[in-house]
C-alpha cells in the first residue's frame, strides 16, 4: 500500500498538470539537437512556439540553425515571411468570418511549433502541417482553426506546424549566377524538407515517432503536400500524406522560365549579372515590386508565344530545376517516388464560389440559370443537368453556380493516377458539403471550411461555422478521421460508414455532412462536361 506522502504527491502532480494553464522557468523544457527549448502547458498539452529548424541568406540554401546556450523560450509564434502584397485592408464581414491573424514578418522565418500530449519517451503519430496561401502568403498562425492542442489532446498525436520562406524568396531562379544560389528556385521547399529533417531528429524529444509523419495541408499546403511527394530528398521523411482542397493538374515551369524571371528581376533593379550579390541587400519592398514587374514581363511573352499559363496566372512557386525538383508532379517518375505513401485527398464542395463575388447567394432560380447559360451558352442546360445529378436537392438556387470545378478535377485526377499504381498504398477520397449557417447560410462550404473540424476546433471558430452542436458532433468525425489515417495510413472508425480505398473503378467518396455517407462517381458526368 503506498504511504501517504506518495499519493499526496500524486495527486498534487495530477492536479498541477490538470490546471488550464502551467507557465514557469521549469515547466515544459525539451532538448532539441540546437539547445533547449521552453514551453508551456495548456488544457494538459505541451505547447512550443517558434523554434528555429533552419537559416538561410537570401536566395541561398538553408542549413541548420546555430545552436544556442541555456534555455530558449517559445512561448509565442514566431515571424512569418515577407508577403509582396501585405494586407493593409479587410472587408468586415468576411474578416469576421475567417478571423486572420497576420503575424509580424521578418526573412528569418524558419520557425516550428509543437503541440504534444507528454514528454514520456512515447511514440505518437506526427502529424505536420503546411498552411495554405498557395506558395506566395500564408504563414502558421493565420488562421485560428490551425491550433494544434485540440488535435493533439483527442488524439493522442503530436502536432507540428511551420513558417518557411514564399514568393520571391523562395523561388526566384538565380542559379544561373553562382553556386551559392543554385538552389535558389526551390528554396522554400528546401526549408520544408529541413523543417522535416528537423522532427525525424527531435520529434522523439517531444513523445512523437519520427517513423510515422504525415503530411498535410489545405490549399496552397496541399500543393505543397504534392511537391514533398515528388522530391527525392524528401523520400523517408513523410510516410503518409492529405491532400486537402490543393490539387490543380497543371505542369511546373522548366529553367528557360524559371530563368528567365531571375534575369528579368535583375534587369528591373539595374543589377549587372556579374554583380547578383547586390540582390541580397535590396529592401524587401523593392524586391518585391521589380519581381511583380518580372513575372508580367515574362507572362506576356509566354502569351505572345501560345505557351499555356495557369488559371492563375504566372506566379512564384516550385519548378523542375534538375538539382531539387527532377520531375514533374505527375511524371511516372515522380509517383513511383511515393507509391508507398498512403493518400488522403479531397475538397469542399464550394470552395470558390462565384456567388461571394456576384452578390448572388439569395438570387432567384430564373437569376442563377440566366447567369449559367449566359457562362457557358451551348452547354448550360448539360451543366445544370450534370450539377443536379451530382448534388440533388440543394438548399437554394445559387447552389446551382457554387458547386467547386476548379480542385475537384484535380483531386479526381490525383486519385486515378495513384490508385492505379500495381502495388502501390491506397488511396482514399472525400468530399466536405457541410454547410455553414453563418451569414444565413452565404459562405456554404467555402475554401477553408473544413479546417476547423480537420483540428477539432469548432470552439475557436465560431465565426465560420457558428458553434452549433452538430458542428462539434461533425468535428469529432472527420478529425478522428485524420487522426486514425496519420495512425495506420486507414481514416476508417466506428463514426464513420465503412469506406473503401479510391479507384478509378469504383469512384468512392466520403461525404462529410451532418450524415456522412459514401457515393460513387456522383459527378462523372459533370467532370466529363468540364474537362478541357
Amino acid at each position: 500500500m503506498k504511504s501517504f506522502p506518495l499519493l499526496f504527491g500524486a495527486l498534487m502532480v495530477t492536479t498541477f498538470l490538470q490546471a488550464q494553464l502551467v507557465t514557469g522557468d521549469d515547466i515544459a523544457v525539451a532538448n532539441t539537437e540546437n539547445g533547449q527549448v521552453r514551453g508551456y502547458i495548456h488544457n494538459t498539452i505541451f505547447t512550443y512556439k517558434g523554434i528555429p529548424y533552419a537559416e538561410a541568406k537570401r536566395f541561398e540554401t538553408p542549413g541548420k540553425p546555430q545552436p544556442w546556450t541555456g534555455i530558449r523560450s517559445s512561448m509565442t509564434y514566431g515571424p512569418v515571411a515577407p508577403l509582396v502584397d501585405p494586407t493593409t485592408t479587410v472587408m468586415d464581414e468576411s474578416e469576421f468570418v475567417f478571423h486572420h491573424d497576420w503575424g509580424y514578418t521578418s526573412e528569418d522565418c524558419m520557425r516550428l511549433n509543437i503541440w504534444t500530449p507528454a514528454l514520456d519517451g512515447k511514440k505518437r503519430p506526427v502529424l505536420f502541417w503546411m498552411h495554405g496561401g498557395g506558395f506566395t502568403a500564408g504563414s502558421s498562425q493565420e488562421l485560428p482553426s490551425y491550433d494544434g492542442e485540440s488535435l493533439a489532446k483527442s488524439g493522442d498525436v503530436v502536432v507540428v506546424s511551420i513558417n518557411h520562406r514564399l514568393n520571391i524568396l523562395g523561388f526566384l531562379d538565380l542559379s544561373a549566377y553562382g553556386d551559392p544560389f543554385k538552389t535558389s528556385a526551390n528554396n522554400s521547399m528546401l526549408d520544408l524538407v529541413m523543417a522535416l529533417q528537423w522532427v525525424r531528429d527531435n520529434i522523439s524529444n517531444f513523445g512523437g515517432d519520427p517513423g510515422n509523419v504525415t503530411i498535410f495541408g489545405q490549399s496552397g499546403g496541399g500543393a505543397k503536400v504534392n511537391t514533398l511527394m515528388a522530391m527525392p530528398m524528401a523520400k523517408g521523411l513523410f510516410h503518409k500524406a492529405i491532400n486537402q482542397s490543393g490539387a490543380i493538374r497543371s505542369d511546373m515551369f522548366e529553367k528557360p522560365v524559371t530563368q528567365a524571371i531571375g534575369a528579368a528581376v535583375l534587369e528591373e533593379l539595374g543589377i549587372a549579372p556579374g554583380e547578383v550579390a547586390k540582390i541580397q541587400e535590396i529592401p524587401f519592398d523593392l524586391l518585391a515590386a521589380a519581381g511583380k514587374k518580372a513575372l508580367k514581363r515574362v507572362e506576356n511573352q509566354l502569351k505572345a508565344e501560345g505557351k499555356p499559363i495557369s488559371v492563375f496566372g504566372l506566379n512564384w512557386g516550385p519548378s523542375v530545376d534538375d538539382e531539387v525538383l527532377p520531375y514533374q508532379l505527375f511524371s511516372d517518375q515522380a509517383m513511383d517516388l511515393s507509391r508507398d505513401i498512403p493518400l488522403l485527398i479531397g475538397t469542399v464542395k464550394n470552395e470558390f464560389m462565384a456567388s461571394l463575388g456576384s452578390g448572388m447567394t439569395h438570387a432567384t432560380l430564373a437569376e442563377v440559370e440566366a447567369l449559367i447559360k449566359q457562362q457557358r451558352g451551348e452547354k448550360a442546360e448539360a451543366f445544370l443537368a450534370a450539377v443536379r445529378e451530382a448534388f440533388p436537392n440543394p438548399s437554394m438556387p445559387s447552389d446551382l453556380m457554387d458547386v467547386d470545378v476548379l480542385f475537384r478535377p484535380g483531386a479526381v485526377f490525383q486519385a486515378d493516377t495513384k490508385s492505379a499504381i500495381k502495388g502501390g498504398a491506397p488511396v482514399y477520397m472525400y468530399l466536405f458539403a457541410w454547410q455553414s449557417p453563418v451569414m444565413d447560410g452565404k459562405y456554404k462550404a467555402v475554401h477553408c471550411m473544413e479546417l476547423p473540424f480537420v483540428f477539432n476546433n469548432i470552439a475557436r471558430c465560431e465565426e465560420m461555422t457558428g458553434g452549433r452542436p452538430e458542428a462539434y458532433t461533425l468535428a469529432n468525425r472527420i478529425s478522428q478521421a485524420w487522426i486514425q489515417f496519420a495512425r495506420t495510413g486507414n481514416p476508417n472508425h466506428a463514426g464513420l460508414p465503412g469506406w473503401e480505398s479510391y479507384t478509378q473503378a469504383n469512384g468512392t467518396t466520403m461525404f462529410f455532412d451532418n450524415e456522412c455517407t459514401i457515393r460513387h462517381h456522383h459527378d462523372q458526368a459533370l467532370l466529363k462536361l468540364i474537362q478541357p
